[in-house]
């Protein structure tokens, strides 16, 4: 019988392969790519089950049978960069797909949140670099932003490479394409590109599943696997969490079994709540605020499980009907469209109750009103209106974050964005991001978790670029504490430990008052150098020797020079505790910092080290010294 059942399932698969369409190549495979030199060149796509697929690149055939899900992987022979356009023909017994005008080259992925995404058009200069951008070989793809609690095969939407041209360039990741630029010029090798950011992503957003494993157990993992194919009984299993979490926080309160326990007024006017003057939500934005209506269902209505949708709501919902949780989703432009099982429902008066949370900026309701309603079974929409009612909760901190969350989740924009990109092969990753990582420990461990997981996905032979974060913030004249600093180091460390990274440094680029500065310029040229295995000045160590403390660089050019003045700035000796910590004077010689001690106990030095330090050393190229703290060896 076991035999026969599989003889069975075989004959559906070849039946279902003989009827598939072509082949087709992966999300991110197709015209006007480039494929990575010097390595051998990976394809993937899909076609019938159990499909023979036949690939041929430039003359080079390989052949490979599908799998039982239609997902195909064909090898082709490394070569060297070339800009003449190659074609690839895929093809099994049901038909051919060709994908022409291919270059050979070095492919980038540059990825991050909003100081990598931020676009060209927004960056210093951008009219004559605009106008001066076209480059026949050098391409770009810009991966759409979706988030999936599980990886998927195909982006959220469509995406195509193009040429580079102003209007290609103009959105585009401005870091990345300096950077492209620069190469490009030093080398005349097709380049290509890939923009996958999203501004305000914290790193375990981009982790892989097995990352998500490793760094936060599998109980994580499930709820990601639960709410990919039930958001409903994922959010139940996740609410009891916030449940703790706010009880801890509001003596023990619990308003979403009692919410007449609130004290309610009726919303000013449906739209952000910090236009509600005289509230002190129009001050003080930053709140978790309970929402609450009313609709009225008939018996017929109530029978069948239904879907309340309630528009967008900015940062973080989490939304019950009588008193059941059916809801918890961060993301200020997402819409909420829930499950409610006909359990929940009664005929007559029904209950939604939504406590919405926002960190920063605009908070509460996104949406139109008319984006409101509650769907039946049975296809009645019920409006749910615009007379609502509110209540400013007693916490203002932000509730914990789902796994699934839209920026903050564990790995969601790995699986959309990053998961479809498929096999193919990487000069490397360009990684800008850390300011949504600012404050708790362990980044450095991140970014291994990342390394690894691009690796395993893109090939070994991926080299790692790591932006250390540029100066935002408050301006200082005595050391303190920083947890900006803190994260730099963490950068730092991360890629020491590393075999095949590189950290390229903004600290002087940033604008105090600006978290997005725009010399993403300069950036980019670091960043090249840093691509093509340049050194780039780093400490090495710092070592006292009778009263003296001498501190010795690597990737020093021309010996290290302090602008405006014979002395660098932000320098500081500190022992074993931040009010130790004091500015010091050093001389620059050669590739050496030279500090007197002064005769006082310390155990590290450190530079750069503030949310917006002020930072004037260079080497020859102009290329500043980064954010560092060392050990002081005796």
């Amino acid at each position: 019988m076991r035999y026969l059942a599989a003889s069975a399932a075989l004959a559906a698969m070849l039946a279902a392969g003989a009827a598939h369409a072509a082949p087709q190549p992966g999300a991110a495979y197709g015209d006007h790519m480039v494929l990575q030199r010097g390595q051998p060149i990976m394809i993937e796509g899909t076609a019938g089950g159990g499909a023979q697929v036949t690939g041929t690149l430039d003359g080079e055939t390989q052949r490979t049978r599908a799998d039982f899900q239609g997902v195909f992987r064909l090898t082709f022979s490394a070569r060297e960069g070339s800009t003449d356009p190659l074609t690839l023909t895929l093809r099994d017994a049901s038909g051919e797909t060709a994908i022409g005008d291919i270059l050979i080259g070095d492919v980038w992925l540059c990825s991050g949140q909003s100081n990598m995404e931020l676009s060209v058009a927004r960056a210093l200069n951008s009219y004559n670099e605009l106008r001066l951008s076209p480059d026949e070989n050098m391409r770009l793809l810009m991966v759409p932003k979706f988030t999936a609690a599980a990886p998927r095969r195909e982006f959220g939407e469509p995406a195509a490479w193009h040429a580079a041209t102003p209007e290609t360039v103009e959105p585009f990741s401005a870091a990345c394409f300096y950077m492209a630029k620069k190469l490009r010029a030093d080398n005349g090798v097709p380049v290509g590109l890939i923009h996958s950011n999203w501004g305000g992503s914290a790193a375990s957003s981009w982790l892989s599943p097995d990352h998500v494993r490793t760094m936060f157990g599998q109980a994580a993992l499930d709820q990601l696997q639960l709410y990919d194919h039930d958001p409903l009984a994922a959010a139940q299993a996740f609410v009891p969490q916030w449940y703790d979490w706010w009880r801890a926080n509001d003596n023990g309160n619990e308003p979403w079994t009692n919410p007449d326990m609130l004290e309610w007024a009726d919303i000013p006017k449906f739209s952000f709540w910090n236009e509600w003057r005289g509230t002190g939500l129009d001050t003080q934005p930053a709140a978790n605020v309970w929402l609450r209506q009313s609709f009225t269902l008939t018996a017929e209505q109530a029978r069948g499980e239904g879907t309340l949708s309630i528009g967008a709501i900015d940062d973080l919902d989490l939304t019950w009907v009588n008193g059941h949780p059916v809801g918890y989703t961060f993301g200020w432009g997402v819409e909420r469209n829930y499950r409610v099982p006909a359990e929940y429902l009664h005929e007559g008066e029904n209950e939604v109750l939504i406590v919405a949370s926002n960190n920063w900026d605009t908070g509460g309701f996104f949406a139109g009103p008319e984006r409101l309603f509650f769907a039946s079974a049975g296809g009645d929409t019920v409006p749910l209106g615009a007379d609502w009612e509110y209540s400013i909760g007693a916490i203002a901190d932000m509730p914990p974050r789902a796994p699934w969350d839209g920026i903050a989740g564990l790995g969601v924009m790995h699986n959309y964005m990053i998961a479809p990109l498929g096999p193919m092969r990487l000069a490397g990753v360009a990684w800008y991001q850390g300011e949504s990582d600012v404050g708790p420990a362990g980044y450095a461990d991140k970014l291994h978790a990342l390394f690894d997981g691009w690796r395993g996905q893109f090939g070994d032979q991926a080299r790692m670029l790591v932006v250390q974060l540029a100066d935002y913030g408050t301006r200082t004249s005595q050391p303190v504490a920083s947890g900006w600093a803190d994260l730099r180091e963490e950068q730092r460390q991360a890629v020491l430990a590393d075999g095949n990274a590189a950290l390229v440094t903004a600290i002087d680029l940033g604008e105090p008052s600006d978290i997005h500065p725009a010399n993403k310029n300069v950036l980019g040229l670091r960043m090249a150098l840093a691509a093509e295995g340049v050194a780039l000045p780093q400490p090495e160590s710092a070592a006292l020797d009778g009263d003296s403390i001498t501190v010795t660089f690597s990737g020093v050019v021309g010996g290290l020079q302090a602008y405006s003045g014979p002395f660098p700035l932000g320098v500081e000796l500190c022992g074993d505790s931040q009010e130790t910590c004091r500015f010091v004077l050093a001389r620059p010689h050669g590739n050496q910092l030279l500090i007197s001690a002064d005769g006082l106990p310390a155990t590290r030095v450190r530079h750069g080290w503030a949310d917006a330090p002020v930072v004037n050393l260079y080497d020859a190229r102009d290329i500043a010294v980064p954010a560092f703290e060392l050990e002081i060896v005796q």
